[in-house]
């Protein structure tokens, strides 16, 4: 009975390599306090990690390192993220940098999101999508409130090989290698550390 099932998430699996299919994955990390007051106030630690994009850096020697940019590419050194801006993401080893563009910000009492896209280098005018993943992937990066419990997330949608031309310029290879690897290691085990820096684990 089970054996469709998994030939399926095979398939897919060798169509989201190739870059004929998408994938959604999310990884999270939630703590609970002992009081609701002692959780509001942890949250305000925990949202302004969520902001501060460049103190993302240095959780491993293993995980990238973030910058966040200004809509002209500018480095911004001591601000929270806007729509428009640009963040660069460079992954550890000899490997390309990656570029993302903030496309949402969400900001509620008990919620603070922001979403971003894989984008072009803002310093090049060539529209090539400087990216492992395509430009229809989005991630979306959350802290949030519930009562005793902060809950930090990321959540990536529809993410695809960037490995198609013209969008792939010159790094369709090395974006196949990337994404598999991400898809299949990286990816988790930078997120999940992202989370439970952002709850305090």
């Amino acid at each position: 009975m089970e054996r469709k099932p998994i030939i399926d998430r095979i398939e897919h699996e060798v169509q989201a390599l190739q870059g004929d299919a998408t994938k959604d994955v999310s990884y999270s990390s939630e703590r609970i306090f002992a009081s609701e007051a002692e959780a509001q106030e942890a949250f305000k630690l925990s949202v302004s990690k969520l902001l501060n994009i460049n103190g993302w850096s240095g959780l491993s020697s293993l995980t990238a390192d973030f910058q966040l940019h200004d809509t002209n590419g500018q480095p911004k050194l001591n601000d929270q993220p806007q729509v428009g801006d640009y963040i660069r993401v460079a992954l550890p080893g000899p490997m390309p940098e990656n570029w993302v563009h903030v496309r949402d910000f969400i900001s509620t009492e008990n919620r603070v999101e922001f979403t971003v896209n894989p984008s072009h280098d803002p310093h090049e005018s060539t529209e090539q999508i400087e990216h492992f993943f395509h430009k229809e992937a989005q991630s979306t990066f959350r802290v949030e409130l519930t009562g005793k419990t902060i809950r930090a997330s990321e959540i990536g949608r529809q993410e695809g090989i960037n490995n198609r031309q013209p969008e792939a310029g010159n790094r369709a290879a090395i974006n196949t290698v990337i994404a598999e690897t991400g898809w299949l290691f990286y990816q988790k085990f930078q997120w999940k550390l992202l989370t439970d820096y952002l709850v305090g684990l």
